[in-house]
């Protein structure tokens, strides 16, 4: 009994384009308008306890240790053995949070390897 490839249903397209579309437009908030924006970096330095310093402390420290990267890398190398749309959906987060926020290389990495998830060899014909 063999395995079917592992293939997205138009609703699994549209909910992962969804989550992308999300969490780039959060990642691309959060580093230029909280992280690269001087007024705020000043009054976040300066000591203040707003909900948008404490993201901007949280992703600083998450991308100074490549926690964006190294989690989409792993989230990739286990989808490219085992695919499913949790690991996908997953892996996709990590990744666009990391190529927006200074992890280029490692999630560059993970998104070549999501891609590579999909190559599968094609079902023997009779």
């Amino acid at each position: 009994m063999t395995k079917p490839p592992f293939r997205l249903s138009p609703y699994q397209v549209q909910f992962l384009m969804v989550v992308g579309f999300v969490t780039v437009g959060y990642a691309l908030y959060v580093r230029y308008l909280a992280i690269e924006f001087s007024p705020v970096a000043l009054a976040c330095d300066a000591g203040a306890q707003t909900m948008i310093c404490k993201a901007r402390a949280l992703s600083t420290v998450l991308f100074k240790n490549s926690v964006f990267g190294i989690t989409a890398l792993v989230i990739a190398l286990l989808n490219l053995m085992r695919p499913s749309i949790v690991l996908l959906t997953g892996g996709l987060i990590a990744a666009g949070l990391g190529i927006v926020l200074y992890n280029v290389i490692l999630s560059g990495l993970a998104i070549g390897l999501f891609i590579l998830g999909f190559a599968r060899p094609a079902p023997a014909t009779a």
